[in-house]
């Protein structure tokens, strides 16, 4: 149950939805990268990483990594890396990572991911995130994946059946959010939270006006297959929320709970590429 505190801060003067994502989700890292024209045209940039990002592959392997900017409906230019994991890829991912790191920090682990599971990676950093302009924000975060996944269309011509999103933590309600507008191959949602204000406050059984990320809301309208992931050990977002989405979800698979995972070392389960793999060479072709 709620303190009095707790209810008074609530119902007396409940706070706005912006106060309440940026105390949750918003701790943007300084930037482990930058983006250089490749040439005169600024279609094309060269991603330089900083030792922050921790690259763990070959310059040659870099190669791989296309980087550019793309503009959001809000005015801001996002920085997007498309990374071509694989020549036979059937399925692109967009990938919306977690909130307190970059596309540098991320780019190794997407090459892995992207190589273990066949699949190619598109990534992108929110609006006041390493190279992205703009502040953090709920409303700039839908923002950014639709320019996102607007640039995979037109950009890359990729087809929205070969699309599977992936969300992890704080990028799952984008993710959640443009898969209730947008049909795709697959969603995977990967630590999701309910709403920001049963993070705060679990025993909150309704969406108040005040509240911010209200996935749970949203998943409900998802048709696409919705594989969920979460450990069951999270310190951050409660294992209760994993299993909330789940059941929200109208076209689920099996989920994939990480026994004794907290919330940074799920993919660091033996089980978690063989639990991808099955998902898209297996339960898609159903």
């Amino acid at each position: 149950m709620f303190s009095i505190s707790e209810l008074c801060c609530m119902f007396c003067c409940p706070p706005c939805p912006g106060p309440i994502a940026a105390k949750l989700a918003f701790q943007p890292p300084e930037p482990t990268y930058k983006l250089t024209p490749a040439d005169d045209t600024n279609i094309k940039y060269n991603l330089q990483l900083f030792d922050r990002a921790e690259w763990q592959y070959s310059e040659r392997e870099k190669s791989k990594v296309e980087a550019f900017f793309t503009r959001t409906s809000r005015g801001n230019l996002i920085t997007c890396i498309y990374v071509r994991c694989s020549k036979n890829a059937k399925y692109t991912l967009l990938f919306s990572h977690g909130n307190a790191v970059d596309l540098g920090q991320m780019s190794s682990f997407y090459l892995t991911l992207g190589s273990q599971i066949n699949c190619n990676i598109f990534g992108y950093d929110y609006s006041g995130y390493g190279m992205s302009g703009g502040k953090p924000s709920e409303k700039n975060l839908y923002a950014d994946i639709e320019a996102a996944w607007q640039a995979m269309r037109t950009r890359f011509n990729i087809s929205p059946e070969t699309i599977i999103l992936y969300g992890q933590s704080i990028g799952t309600v984008p993710t959640v959010d443009l898969a209730s507008r947008h049909e795709v191959g697959a969603v995977i949602l990967h630590s999701p939270l309910m709403s920001g204000l049963r993070v705060v406050f679990r025993n909150t059984k309704r969406t108040w006006f005040f509240d911010a990320f209200p996935s749970i809301d949203k998943v409900a309208k998802v048709k696409s297959p919705v594989l969920v992931i979460h450990g069951t050990d999270d310190e951050v977002i409660d294992f209760s929320h994993g299993i909330g989405i789940y059941e929200r979800c109208p076209k689920t698979v099996e989920p994939f709970w990480v026994e004794g995972a907290g919330h940074n070392d799920v993919e660091l389960h033996p089980q978690y590429y063989e639990r991808l793999r099955k998902f898209l060479s297996v339960e898609l072709i159903k």
